[in-house]
């Protein structure tokens, strides 16, 4: 139990400790790219990203290449950024936080938004060609 108590500590910590701008700057990057990669997609009538990773298999590599050619750079800096907070605040690195820390600004946030950007787009472009 002490070891959930001090990951939730950590992350409490974190949210207000130092650094904490980057709760608001690495998701919204990571939005940004979403953004961008959304409107690619529904220019080329792809599926929802989200989507079309777990239901066309074919084209899963290429999109887990896609996915992380724009979202891994704002992944790795946000693993780093929290590696750099660890030090600060712990004096020591927890590398299962960074990467957790990495997932909950970088890539949940781009997975949640890639695929609505692309519906949206396309729903917007049918409504233009109507």
């Amino acid at each position: 139990m002490d070891q959930h108590l001090s990951f939730i500590d950590g992350l409490m910590t974190r949210i207000n400790g130092p650094l904490a701008l980057r709760f608001l700057i690495q998701p919204m990057v990571a939005l940004v790219f979403a953004f961008r990669d959304g409107r690619r997609d529904a220019r080329e009538n792809r599926s929802p990203y989200f989507w079309a990773l777990f239901w066309e298999v074919e084209h899963r590599r290429e999109l887990l290449g896609s996915g992380w050619q724009s979202i891994g750079k704002v992944f790795v800096v946000a693993i780093f950024i929290d590696m750099v907070f660890q030090y600060m605040v712990f004096d020591s690195f927890r590398l299962i936080g960074a990467l957790i820390a990495g997932i909950i600004l970088a890539i949940i946030p781009y997975l949640l938004l890639r695929g609505p950007v692309n519906r949206f787009m396309r729903r917007k472009a049918g409504r233009r060609d109507a």
